[in-house]
Parts: structure tokens; C-alpha cells; sequence
């Protein structure tokens, strides 16, 4: 067993990841502080092709030293978008045909082992602050409210953890690979 250099990992130029068809998935960030949350979601974005991120209330926006030290460059490659407010993200992706679906712990939330994506359907995933969450009324507007199962004694996960397991699940039940 040996480790892939980067010419047998045949990844593509950027040029090549704008051109090809993208994963119906889009990502919006609810007011999220950390830079390196924001550079997380960039790079997985990348690495599973997504549309879009958004970028909405105080989530901080590229170029940054701070989101480009977890993005790796991944800035250049994912489109993105800014919106002061969220409720103007989500409403603009509801017009265009997605599910919205924040990750959030609620009493009607969903599991996310349990959730099952219709094929050929579009899904914007939110994902809110470090400390207070996806904000309430962007909740209320939300078709599916997701919750990742966990058995510790945390009550949450990390952003870019939870973002990189939301967006693998869906990957493979929408059969993405």
C-alpha cells in the first residue's frame, strides 16, 4: 500500500470544477463567526461539488487569511454569494425549487439516519452560529429540520463537522457517486 501523489489523485483544475455538472446542493451559512468554519465549508463544498454557498449576516466573506488557511484555495473553485440577511437567501432558494433544511436539535426534528431526500430534488442545507444556532424565524421557513444523532455528552458538534457529515449523507442517499 503506498499514498497517491497528487498527479494520480487526477483532481481537477478549477476551470475544469466551474464547467462540470454540480451537485444539487447548496450551503448557507446563518450568521457563522468562525473564519475557519466559513474555510471548512468552502473546501468541503469543493470536495463533494456543490453549487453555492451563501454567506449571510456577520459570516465573513472571502478573500481572508483566515478563511483561506482551511479553504485551500477551495474560494476559488465553489461559488458563493453574500446576503445580509438569511430569510432573503432562503426565500430566493425556495423560489428556485430547493428544500430547505436546517441542522438544528428542535422537537420536531428529524434524524438525519432517518431523513429521506427525494431524487432529482434540490436541498439547501443551513447551518447557524456557534453558540445560537440556526436563527428562529429562518427555522419556521424551513421544510425539514435535521438533527445529526449523537450519544456523548455534548450537546452539539462542531459546524464543519456537522456540515461535512449533513452533506456526505445526502451525497449518497441523492446517489451523487
Amino acid at each position: 500500500m503506498k499514498k497517491l501523489s497528487m498527479e494520480e489523485l487526477e483532481r481537477l483544475s478549477v476551470e475544469e470544477f466551474k464547467e462540470k455538472e454540480k451537485s444539487p446542493i447548496v450551503l448557507v451559512l446563518d450568521n457563522v463567526r468562525s473564519l475557519n468554519n466559513v474555510g471548512s465549508a468552502f473546501r468541503t463544498g469543493d470536495a463533494f461539488r456543490i453549487e453555492k454557498i451563501y454567506l449571510c449576516g456577520i459570516t465573513g466573506t472571502p478573500p481572508h487569511r483566515d478563511i483561506q488557511k482551511t479553504a485551500l484555495g477551495a474560494t476559488e473553485s465553489v461559488e458563493w454569494e453574500y446576503s445580509l440577511n438569511t430569510l432573503d437567501a432562503v426565500d430566493k432558494l425556495q423560489a428556485d425549487g430547493y428544500q430547505i433544511c436546517a441542522l438544528e436539535q428542535v422537537d420536531r426534528s428529524v434524524m438525519l439516519n432517518e431523513f429521506t431526500p427525494k431524487k432529482g430534488g434540490k436541498y439547501a442545507l443551513i447551518f447557524g452560529n456557534e453558540v445560537f444556532g440556526v436563527e428562529d424565524a429562518v427555522l419556521k421557513k424551513c421544510d425539514q429540520v435535521l438533527e445529526i444523532p449523537q450519544l456523548g455528552t455534548k450537546h452539539s458538534l462542531n459546524i464543519s463537522v456537522s456540515l461535512g457529515i449533513a452533506v456526505w449523507d445526502l451525497m449518497i442517499k441523492l446517489e451523487q457517486f
